[in-house]
């Protein structure tokens, strides 16, 4: 058995892989992003392969998730709104791009796919629109994010955001010498479970296939479905989203 074949979803080792994967993220994200982008490919393909389909990220960054569904064979686009985060070789066809207006037509998408972007985007309603508008009827909407209450919801600032966001950042100042990447309210939202859950069941346009923690090892959906406990135990949330027939 290969490495990958070990890392499914869910497994313990699976988890236990991607835990070490982030403690190594700032000596070696390379490494880390490429085994990301492999297991939320995997995910993605739990409902269907993605060779000869049309998967457009969301939001990726320097590209490594769309370099993954490339390599298995998909027509990967990537949207990025920030230039700084392409790094100094995006892939081809890469194009700058607002989340809120997505330069693409009407069901355009085989899969529309967005890993962690929502907890830095104002606007959620507005930008899960876009991404149900770009998305083919039946097609599969991937969306995942790191929710305010998760232990990682201050990202470099975490655990400590759960003192406030203004002694966290002082903290990772003082620490540090220098200031944070994300600034609460300008590049990181708190967005929560509950409340998102609620948005995307009350519209008429998806239909949600799943609703779990995206890195738990078990009862990956039983955690997100408890109020309360879901802000901090989920970590991470996945949606996969289904688009309904217009």
């Amino acid at each position: 058995m290969t490495a990958d074949a070990a890392l499914k979803d869910p497994s313990l080792k699976r988890s236990v892989a991607l835990f070490r994967a982030f403690l190594r993220e700032q000596r070696d994200p390379e490494s880390c992003y490429a085994l990301l982008a492999r297991d939320a490919a995997d995910q993605v393909e739990a409902y269907g392969k993605v060779a000869g389909k049309v998967v457009v990220d969301v939001g990726g960054g320097s590209g490594h998730f769309t370099r993954e569904f490339r390599a298995r064979g998909a027509q990967g686009i990537l949207l990025e709104p920030d230039t700084r985060e392409l790094g100094p070789h995006p892939p081809a066809a890469t194009v700058v791009a607002d989340g809120y207006l997505l330069p693409l037509p009407d069901a355009a998408a085989d899969v529309t796919f967005s890993s962690n972007v929502l907890e830095h985007v104002a606007d959620r309603d507005t930008f899960l629109g876009e991404l149900v508008r770009v998305t083919r009827p039946d097609g599969l909407i991937y969306v995942s994010f790191t929710n305010w209450f998760s232990p990682w919801g201050g990202h470099e600032w975490a655990p400590w955001h759960y003192l406030g966001a203004d002694r966290a950042t002082a903290r990772y100042r003082r620490r540090t010498g220098h200031a944070p990447k994300h600034t609460l309210g300008e590049n990181l939202f708190a967005h929560h479970i509950g409340p998102t859950l609620r948005h995307v069941r009350a519209r008429d346009d998806v239909t949600v296939v799943s609703a779990r923690s995206r890195y738990w090892p078990f009862l990956s959906e039983a955690v997100a479905r408890v109020p309360g406990v879901r802000e901090f135990a989920t970590w991470n949330l996945l949606l996969i989203l289904r688009r309904c027939p217009p």
